[in-house]
């Protein structure tokens, strides 16, 4: 038996030594906690986004005298939900808690995260601190003024269009999005990918350009995603609690592709921005000619059939629901700020689980959307 040990333990070495050699030692949290989770907070170092004044929003005189429909429940709740909110007008008009669950608590936005960076791009270009849509990347990271990599423009990463070597793939311990995640090389893997194909030839949905999206906007500014977020959003829409940005290192990079952390009720105010074109209590927080941008079909060919991405805009997810235009910011495990504007709605979900069609794409967003456009239509 001592001599089983000793061998195990003589291969559990070598790996160890192999994969710290190869920058891979990320493989044994990935096999510890396995899959990603709402709750990774305290897993990874993490970069505070303060908040200022906070700004509580208004609570309609009809706040939760609606009830859900049962049908609507019961998805909510096989999809373990932790938070479901509705603003109309600008009101409160329904809430609802699980799992312990409270208006205070943070969950990881996960990709709901990339719809931030793309309104910190737009303050970035409103500021002077980025030229235009159309600066190439290369003005900002020195490992895209070679080659094929000279051609990406921030336009094309705000398309997710980069044409760059990159796997969206989730399930695999040896995945670039589990690196991405696990990993405490972020900046390295992200700007010394290679190129697969044209930019702007197809849209393909890749974590890794917003990850650079992030990089440019820290270049441009001179400070950290969440210092620039703090100062530039989450200050000026009056958010109630400080929220959290996932670090890949101690002293690192904000994964900005995904791990922002908040609660039901502060990632409301994205959606209340945008829906505003802009606009915060008559201030112009963002040129509504940027959030129009975001907010429509990007219309390039989609990678998997060759049809215009009209599902898609500058890192915001949009679609049509119940005859109503929807734009919507998504996140991996069911996490949406839902925008309907013609109701002046917004739809904030949060939780451990989503639906989805057979093709893997989630269909649960336009089922809680028709519920909650039924109950107050």
């Amino acid at each position: 038996m001592k001599k089983i040990i000793k061998y195990l333990l003589f291969i559990l070495l070598i790996t160890t030594i192999a994969l710290a050699a190869t920058g891979k030692l990320y493989y044994y949290k990935a096999l510890v906690y396995n899959f990603v989770d709402i709750d990774d907070l305290n897993l990874f170092y993490n970069r505070e986004v303060k908040n200022g004044t906070g700004m509580p929003w208004n609570v309609s005189t009809d706040y939760n005298k609606k009830n859900l429909s049962d049908t609507l429940t019961a998805l909510l709740e096989a999809n373990k939900s932790v938070a479901f909110l509705v603003l109309k007008n600008d009101s409160i008009c329904f809430e609802k808690y699980w799992e312990n669950y409270g208006q205070e608590s943070l969950s990881n936005s996960f990709s709901m995260a990339k719809s931030i960076v793309a309104l910190l791009i737009g303050k970035a270009i409103d500021e002077g601190k980025i030229k235009s849509l159309d600066q190439p990347v290369a003005d900002f990271i020195p490992g895209f003024k070679e080659g094929e990599k000279t051609k990406i423009t921030i336009r094309h990463l705000m398309m997710m269009s980069s044409g760059l070597d990159w796997n969206e793939g989730y399930a695999s311990l040896t995945s670039q999005v589990t690196e991405a995640y696990y990993g405490t090389q972020l900046y390295k893997q992200v700007t010394s990918l290679g190129v697969a194909e044209a930019p702007g030839k197809f849209w393909e949905y890749k974590s890794c350009d917003t990850e650079l999206l992030a990089i440019i906007v820290n270049k441009a500014t001179g400070k950290s995603l969440a210092e620039y977020a703090s100062e530039k959003l989450w200050k000026p829409l009056g958010a109630e609690h400080n929220a959290q940005w996932s670090l890949d290192q101690k002293d690192g990079i904000e994964k900005a592709y995904c791990c922002f952390y908040s609660n039901a009720r502060d990632f409301a105010r994205f959606g209340k921005l945008v829906l505003q074109h802009g606009r915060w209590n008559n201030e112009q927080i963002i040129d509504s000619a940027f959030i129009a941008l975001c907010t429509t079909p990007n219309n390039l060919p989609d990678k998997e059939d060759n049809k215009p991405a009209q599902h898609y805009g500058y890192q915001w997810w949009l679609s049509n629901i119940s005859n109503h235009p929807v734009y919507y910011m998504r996140g991996i495990l069911g996490q949406y700020v839902i925008v309907i504007p013609d109701m002046q709605m917004i739809i904030v979900r949060l939780g451990h689980k989503r639906s989805n069609n057979p093709d893997g794409k989630p269909n649960d967003y336009k089922f809680y959307a028709e519920q909650v456009i039924k109950m107050y239509e």
